[in-house]
């Protein structure tokens, strides 16, 4: 079973336009669907996506990727976060009305939302969305200096906290824990955006470890999503990512990629304490290339193989390494095999 996860960046200007470019077949949604069809996934997450009523621009990308090869029938995405406004200064700047005062960075409801495509269906009826869990409520929250009214009423999601069963058979489950976290910097003089950037990835350790009201997965799961934040280098406080790789609930695959190292040789990025061949986004000015997304499996699911879709510039795939740098694609693909025979079945369910 494959698995891949891409921050996608097709979330357009306004509603409905990437909409209308994957209905038209421009050029940057083309060559996306013509990537993740080489890739083949089973499962797919995707962070970047517009979210709309009915799931239709997801099912029309789903279409697209169709087209080129692999059929992913079973489109899911909750409401996200992102651009749900507040009506009220939630970011401390005087103002009401901009794309922060929101629960989530947007310039509108759903801009550069999460989605699931899966070859498998998804068991919505079980599935538990966390987005609306406040983060004043996280054990040990890094709360900014901002207006108490605010943090009674701030989510902890920038754009959402996810659970989502997948049925791999009719005795097997498999639980996808979902996230894309807002970006460490920015966020004004409260430093916002850092102490939620860094609250977005310690929730999904004070899920596991049972500290939160909500109960952990109750099966195989697989936590797979875009934390926004090397383990080592960048902005952020990078603990945290440490934290989330080492914990002896997860395993870490070490998706690597050629490309990653060839292109770590540049002023920002060859200083870098962790390793070049990990990273997942190229930057090429500060602060250079990072690992920023992450597929981690539970400890005891088998892991066949992994990688990262970052070709070598002078490789055999040379002729789509000088596609994605002319398109100017700064996140890659993560992928993961896993054995589904280290899936048990699920008891539940029988």
């Amino acid at each position: 079973m494959r698995l891949v996860f891409w921050r996608i960046d097709l979330g357009a200007r306004g509603p409905g336009y990437a909409l209308r470019d994957i209905r038209a077949g421009a050029d940057l949604p083309a060559l996306k669907g013509d990537i993740i069809a080489r890739l083949a996934p089973d499962v797919l997450v995707l962070s970047g996506l517009d979210y709309d009523h009915g799931l239709v621009t997801l099912r029309a990308f789903g279409t697209m990727i169709a087209q080129r090869g692999p059929a992913l029938p079973h489109a899911f995405a909750f409401p996200s976060n992102a651009g749900l406004r507040m009506g009220r200064d939630m970011n401390g700047d005087g103002r009401d009305d901009g794309p922060d005062d929101t629960q989530g960075y947007g310039h509108f409801s759903g801009q550069r939302a999460l989605a699931v495509l899966s070859r498998y269906p998804v068991g919505s009826q079980s599935a538990r969305d966390f987005s609306d869990f406040l983060w004043q409520d996280l054990p040990d929250a890094l709360l900014p200096a901002l207006d108490p009214a605010v943090l009674q009423v701030q989510r902890l999601s920038s754009t959402g906290h996810w659970d989502i069963p997948i049925q791999i058979s009719p005795s097997q489950r498999l639980h996808l824990l979902i996230y894309q976290a807002g970006p460490p910097v920015f966020g004004g003089q409260s430093r916002r955006n850092l102490y939620r950037n860094h609250d977005e990835t310690a929730f999904w350790l004070a899920l596991l470890e049972g500290r939160l009201p909500m109960s952990p997965p109750d099966g195989p799961f697989v936590l797979i999503g875009g934390s926004n934040l090397d383990p080592y280098d960048g902005d952020g406080l990078h603990g945290v990512m440490r934290a989330l790789l080492q914990s002896p609930l997860l395993q870490d695959p070490q998706p690597q990629s050629a490309g990653a190292l060839q292109a770590a040789q540049d002023d920002f990025s060859a200083a870098h304490l962790g390793p070049h061949e990990l990273d997942t986004v190229h930057w090429p000015r500060a602060p250079g290339n990072l690992r920023v997304s992450y597929i981690l499996p539970e400890a005891g699911i088998d892991v066949l193989s992994s990688g990262v879709l970052w070709p070598a510039a002078d490789g055999d795939d040379a002729e789509l390494a000088a596609a994605l740098a002319a398109q100017g694609i700064s996140h890659r693909p993560v992928w993961l095999d896993i054995d589904l025979r280290s899936i048990a079945p699920d008891s539940q369910l029988n």
